[in-house]
């Protein structure tokens, strides 16, 4: 059975010096329930409810988010990994990104497409740094992400539509796939973005 944890059920404010005892407890009852009936808990820590005091100071925009979110899921792992083993970081980063970002059509309804690129770059990076983070947590965890794919297809052998079909491939599935599986950001995208393209530290592409 696979559930997701709401972030702000287990750090009102976002961050704190403890989590919320009452969020807790409520998710392990979920556990504990799960398991009565035979049920194998998947659990997912981040389904696009980021507590709204950090979306104040930025949200995924800034790098602090990062450095938040592994706080939650260092708590949430602490509490849980005892009886869950399998964890997903974030449920389909690309909806939080750009249906939230560049679209307006999710939380926070914003329309900036530098802002969506460096929101998606900061929640991969969040996800490369929880992977270890979760495993030392919790012994035998099998960790993953849920990305929202497309398979493509052209509509005919032209030109354009060739050229379409490698566009979308690449800001769609590959933007996702190529940093996570330690090819960095695909080149043609990133030439495409241009002044749109996130800012990288050192060192992100290899805990991605």
């Amino acid at each position: 059975y696979r559930f997701s944890i709401a972030w702000p059920r287990i750090f009102p404010q976002g961050r704190g010096a403890a989590p919320n005892a009452a969020g807790l407890d409520f998710y392990s009852r979920l556990v504990d329930g799960m398991l009565e009936r035979g049920l194998q808990p998947w659990a997912t820590l981040y389904h696009w409810d980021l507590p709204q005091t950090l979306q104040d100071e930025g949200g995924w925009v800034s790098r602090q988010t990062v450095d938040d979110f592994l706080a939650y899921t260092d708590a949430i792992t602490r509490r849980l990994g005892d009886r869950v083993k399998h964890w997903i970081t974030h449920n389909e980063p690309w909806c939080t990104a750009f249906l939230g970002n560049e679209h307006g059509a999710h939380a926070p309804g914003l329309r900036d497409v530098g802002k969506a690129y460096q929101v998606c770059h900061h929640l991969l990076l969040s996800h490369g740094l929880a992977v270890p983070l979760i495993r030392r947590n919790v012994p035998g965890a099998q960790v993953g992400i849920t990305l929202s794919l497309h398979p493509i297809i052209a509509a005919s052998d032209s030109a354009a539509d060739t050229a379409a079909v490698l566009r979308h491939d690449g800001l769609r599935n590959r933007w996702f796939l190529d940093p996570l599986h330690g090819r960095g950001y695909p080149a043609d995208v990133l030439q495409l973005l241009g002044a749109h393209a996130p800012q990288v530290h050192p060192g992100d592409l290899q805990a991605m």
